[in-house]
């Protein structure tokens, strides 16, 4: 009898536990209500609402460095009811990371109950893509500036195929974006590919990634990124001049003002780490876009430095300054002059 009861009562679990991951996909709360643990979730079931937060590493690298996992963690934090995915090209599929992990931005960020790390590979990515016979044709050993152009393309791949915003690992989140398609003005007239947003199968990435293979050239910097994003614009909307802090749109495509993730532009990107005499509120800002690639001096955040960026991880992603700032204190060097 007591046999039985078990027998029963197993089936029952079962029987709720099918019920309640339905009712948890389908009511796209994968996050909010989710009573299972993420590693049973796969990338399809957790990506399936085009509302994913996306990162993507394509060098080899597994130990993010700080600014990465601050971008990460800030996301999570503004965006807690969204999945923020990490694929990361170093990983494979018999590879798992968590907070075991000897790597500590892994440890930390994988408490955080929305984050999702998956490892990628770009031939599978680029399947049923017009990137793949480019892909299959490039030779990457060739390719003076292969790491950006293997992620220009990826990105786009990975929203066509999934949907949801797309962002650097420089970007710290501040606050939510109000829209979902949409492109970021680097400057008037010009589109960065730095965060954009779009639904799965969206045709503007459609025929970003057409652009991308007829109009390569890899001998460019930015051509397959944010030049082609700005062609692609250019070719459907009449672009203007932003006046104040307004937006433009144009197809149902919001063009958001440089305000909105670049209100330091990248010829003064060490000012934030410089030391403010009064901090700027970024209140038309929903992120900081950090221009990680002009950082040729290998700047870093310094503990009790007091330096703009020392205070954007304080206040948008705490546990990583605790654990990879705070605790490596003494390490780095970082000029400290004051502006205005």
């Amino acid at each position: 009898m007591l046999k039985e009861i078990q027998i029963v009562l197993c089936f029952f679990f079962a029987f709720v536990f099918a019920i309640l991951y339905e009712i948890t996909l389908q009511s796209g709360c994968v996050l909010s209500c989710m009573p299972i643990s993420k590693q049973f979730l796969t990338q399809e079931d957790i990506m399936s609402q085009s509302r994913s937060i996306i990162f993507v590493e394509t060098t080899d690298r597994l130990e993010p460095p700080p600014l990465v996992s601050c971008s990460v963690e800030s996301a999570t934090r503004i965006y807690h009811d969204r999945p923020v995915v990490f694929f990361m090209k170093g990983l494979n599929n018999s590879t798992w990371l968590d907070s075991n992990s000897t790597y500590t931005a892994f440890s930390l960020l994988s408490t955080m109950k929305n984050v999702f790390i998956f490892p990628f590979q770009m031939e599978t990515l680029f399947q049923e893509t017009p990137l793949l016979p480019w892909y299959h044709k490039v030779n990457a050993t060739q390719e003076k500036y292969w790491v950006h152009i293997s992620s220009d393309a990826s990105r786009l791949a990975l929203i066509w195929k999934y949907g949801g915003t797309y962002m650097d690992t420089d970007v710290i989140s501040i606050r939510p974006i109000p829209v979902t398609n949409f492109l970021a003005a680097q400057a008037s007239q010009f589109s960065s590919n730095g965060i954009f947003g779009f639904p799965h199968h969206h045709w503007f990435i459609w025929d970003c990634m057409k652009d991308f293979v007829q109009n390569y050239n890899g001998h460019i910097w930015g051509n397959q990124g944010p030049l082609l994003m700005t062609r692609r614009l250019q070719a459907l909307c009449n672009l203007t001049n932003f006046h104040n802090v307004e937006d433009q749109s144009c197809q149902n495509i919001s063009f958001l003002h440089p305000q909105r993730f670049y209100p330091i532009p990248y010829p003064a990107w060490r000012q934030y780490y410089k030391v403010w005499k009064r901090s700027p509120d970024f209140n038309n800002s929903y992120a900081l876009h950090l221009w990680n690639f002009m950082n040729k001096e290998h700047k870093t955040v310094v503990a009790g430095s007091n330096t703009l960026v020392e205070n954007l991880y304080k206040t948008y992603c705490p546990t990583t300054y605790k654990a990879l700032i705070q605790g490596t204190e003494g390490s780095g060097h970082m000029q400290q002059n004051k502006t205005e």
